[in-house]
């Protein structure tokens, strides 16, 4: 078992689609429903109607596993669900280099969201802020007794804030925060839920007028970290030393740390990884990606969400830090059996668990991108594995996509138009 449990599964991507199903089946013991989950999209036409409106059909995605993950000294197979090629292979070659140190190692906050209350036509803007946190466990035990499961299970309403915005478009603005314990759920229902339960109580004490009642997707009471080393030997190609690649990943990091247009970008690869985690799972990757770019911006300049720099041994270090609002419970993770087996995989055990390996896999995902961009480029190793869609696109299936990306590979000419007379020249000879 102790074999079976080791996430650095040599040549998986070599494998075949049904000996690759059968070790993530030995690896989170999948039933045979599980596995069938894998091979389509894990929700049924009848479960699709029901999810959301004017349902046609259903839309499918690669579901994939990143291999090599080591965080917090526990092995890790990381699901992930995206249709950009390169992205995978990526995340599990980075994480091999991170293990080789010892893996990642990773920390979260508590599972604590804001809900956020609008305030307006205040009689006594200036005072009625302290006016009502004067009286916060008045409010806070009101939010309780409201109900709710999260509450039964010992989340629930933690603490309030109030921010005053005098003078806006639409006059003096008074802005309560309810802080929210959501537990192992990404809460969103649960606080908004809250928040109209208390704005009865708000407008009473405050005399003014409630009109936004909504959480905010900026969770940064919920952050998640990931850090890891990478020795600088493991870093050299055939035409860079590995202290020269450790300096150029450097300088590149440093740049989007600067440049709100390089961080765009840099912050768009780390979200490559943490989204494709998020879809696997169930869950909101919008709401996810919404918190990241506001986090990357806190401070009002737009940066990167990573830090690299070289220590005192010449070696890589890597740090992330990011808000991540996750669930193992409620939502789709309900209804969609692709997701229950994505958690299933991953054998977590809370919220704040999946938001530490989603974490690790966007520090993974950041290196590896950031590290082609510093030596050889983006494109040589994208391309190979794009060659494969480009075949596919001609009309290709099966080993003959295979072969047709193999030979646009070979003639260093990945394009469609390239892909189709191969295509039709093999159809031509058979």
């Amino acid at each position: 078992m102790d074999e079976v449990k080791r996430s650095a599964i040599g040549q998986f991507y070599k494998k075949t689609l049904a000996e690759r199903q059968a070790i993530a089946a030995a690896w989170a013991q999948l039933s045979e429903a599980d596995v069938q989950a894998l091979s389509d999209s894990g929700l049924t036409p009848s479960q699709a109607d029901l999810m959301i409106e004017n349902v046609i059909g259903r839309y499918s995605l690669p579901f994939a596993l990143a291999t090599n993950f080591l965080i917090n000294s526990r092995d890790y197979l990381a699901p992930m669900v995206i249709e950009e090629p390169s992205v995978v292979a990526a995340c599990s070659y980075a994480a091999k280099l991170f293990r080789e140190s010892g893996g990642f190692t990773a920390s979260s906050d508590e599972s604590v969201m804001i809900g956020q209350l609008q305030v307006l036509d205040l009689p006594d803007f200036e005072n009625a802020g302290a006016r009502l946190l004067a009286r916060k466990q008045e409010i806070l035990r009101a939010v309780n007794d409201s109900g709710g499961s999260i509450a039964a299970r010992g989340g629930g309403a933690l603490d309030l804030e109030a921010r005053s915005f005098p003078a806006t478009a639409i006059g003096d603005m008074l802005v309560v925060h309810l802080l929210y314990d959501t537990r192992d759920a990404m809460g969103a229902n649960a606080i908004n839920s809250a928040l109209e339960a208390v704005a009865p109580l708000i407008k009473r004490m405050t005399g003014g007028r409630v009109n936004l009642r909504i959480l905010s997707n900026l969770s940064d009471r919920r952050l998640a970290r990931a850090s890891g080393m990478i020795p600088a030997q493991a870093l050299a190609t055939d035409s860079a030393t590995g202290e020269q690649v450790v300096d150029a990943i450097v300088e590149a990091a440093v740049f989007a740390e600067v440049d709100p247009y390089r961080a765009a970008t840099h912050n768009k690869g780390i979200m490559n990884g943490i989204d494709a985690v998020m879809l696997a799972t169930g869950n909101d990757w919008r709401a996810v990606e919404a918190g990241a770019h506001a986090y990357a911006a806190r401070d009002g300049r737009y940066r990167s969400l990573t830090r690299w720099r070289k220590d005192e041994a010449g070696n890589l270090q890597g740090a992330i830090e990011v808000p991540l609002a996750t669930g193992i419970v409620g939502g789709a993770t309900r209804v969609h059996h692709g997701a229950k087996v994505a958690l299933k995989l991953l054998g977590v055990q809370s919220a704040r668990e999946l938001a530490e390996v989603a974490a690790a896999v966007g520090l993974a995902q950041n290196f590896a991108a950031i590290r082609a961009l510093a030596t050889d480029g983006i494109q040589a190793g994208h391309m190979r594995l794009h060659a494969r869609q480009l075949a596919l696109a001609a009309g290709a299936i099966g080993a003959d996509a295979q072969a047709v990306a193999r030979q646009l590979i070979d003639e260093d000419c990945i394009r469609l138009e390239r892909a189709k007379e191969i295509v039709n020249e093999r159809k031509r000879e058979t």
